[in-house]
């Protein structure tokens, strides 16, 4: 089967953005990203957004609104999909399957979502429909807390890493000072994000304010094209692999410590790309709560269960270490805007394939992996990209 490729992208800043709605937001990344690639409305077979909503805003139908910017795309067919915190990366797998399968030869992929309009205890309701509400609806502090509860869990079982935790959130904080897409460009050091405070206080115990991602807005985009079409622009992106496995939704109903979908995601990819974590040279992953980056070092193989503070202690995640991870200062530094997040890892990726992603730069990169997840690791995506022009 012929692989598809990216071969453009756009990415909009990250943060409290003056801009009313998801549709202003798409608009923003949609035609930058086709000129980006250097294809125009007319030459688009299909068009993929990804809109968690779910509450955000009472205007749905978000797919049908990409083309009130671009009118061009009025009669191209378009489709919106949701998958939680993966809900990005589901846009883009849907566009791939689109493009793979002779449908069409060039889609446009949209990831958008407009956070900050609402309070914030709505917005962690909102959130809240990321977990399975029959048993964790009354978690206290929204998805924060799901994860808080993650955290006691493995820190029962294999000690308290709070101070690895820390470690994390100040590698991060630290990368995302060169990213220009960040919401949060500062870094805070580690003697902050270790230390309870009234700047830094608990969120969902263990999980500090620093061990949590922001609520922003943003929206990021992706032109992929068939192997044919790729040919003939100026940039190619190729999957060497890309992997969606799925997990139970209940924390119940399995062992939440774990992230065993993740692992598999990780496993079948890297198998089917017939590559090692060593022949990787960055990973841009989902660190929605550092608590997450720590568990997804073991389920990617960095680090055997409960060894992950190793990966943090010896430097291999930091931007000169063995493995890079979250070079871009992950969600916890650009932020995390739901439909976007997905689509935004992949950009960071392209990037530093690309040669493009500035002081972010990873040298020589040629290899990258991307994991981003739905919920707390039930929809798992891993990619494993290279530069193919």
């Amino acid at each position: 089967m012929a692989r598809a490729s990216i071969v453009g992208w756009a990415h909009s800043p990250f943060g409290k953005l003056e801009d009313p709605d998801v549709e202003s937001l798409m608009a923003r990344v949609s035609g930058e990203a086709l000129a980006h690639a250097g294809v125009g409305p007319e030459d688009v077979d299909g068009i993929y957004v990804g809109v968690m909503n779910n509450g955000f805003s009472k205007q749905g139908f978000e797919a049908a609104q990409v083309a009130l910017n671009q009118p061009a795309l009025a009669y191209v067919p378009a489709t919106r999909v949701e998958n939680a915190c993966a809900t990005g990366s589901a846009a883009l797998y849907t566009a791939l399957d689109f493009v793979e399968s002779g449908r069409g030869r060039i889609a446009l992929v949209v990831g958008a979502e407009k956070m900050t309009a609402k309070p914030v205890a709505e917005t962690s309701d909102i959130l809240l429909s990321a977990s399975y509400r029959k048993e964790e609806a009354d978690i206290d502090g929204g998805f924060a807390g799901v994860f808080g509860r993650i955290a006691q869990g493995y820190f029962q079982r294999y000690g308290d890493r709070s101070e690895e935790l820390a470690r994390i959130s100040a590698k991060n904080h630290r990368n995302g000072v060169s990213n220009p897409y960040a919401q949060m460009r500062r870094d805070f050091g580690f003697e902050f994000c270790n230390v309870v405070s009234d700047k830094n206080p608990y969120v969902a115990a263990p999980l500090r304010r620093t061990d949590c991602s922001l609520i922003s807005d943003g929206a990021a985009a992706l032109v992929v094209a068939d192997e044919e079409t790729a040919e003939r622009l100026q940039r190619a992106i190729a999957f060497r692999a890309r992997r969606h496995v799925n997990d139970f939704l209940p924390l119940s109903r399995r062992d939440p410590t774990a992230f065993a979908g993740a692992r598999k995601a990780w496993e079948t990819a890297r198998a089917d790309a017939g590559v090692s974590l060593d022949d990787l040279d960055l990973v841009e992953t989902h660190d929605c709560f550092t608590i997450a980056e720590l568990i997804e070092y073991e389920a990617m193989g960095l680090a055997a269960p409960g060894e992950g503070y190793r990966v943090v202690r010896e430097g291999i995640a930091e931007k000169g270490g063995r493995l890079p991870i979250n070079p871009s200062g992950g969600l916890k530094s650009k932020g995390h805007p739901i439909g976007a997040t997905g689509v935004s890892l992949h950009v960071m990726a392209c990037l530093q394939l690309m040669n493009e992603a500035g002081d972010m730069q990873i040298p020589d990169a040629k290899l990258a992996g991307v994991f981003n997840m739905g919920g707390a690791a039930v929809a798992n995506y891993v990619s494993i990209l290279e530069r193919r022009k």
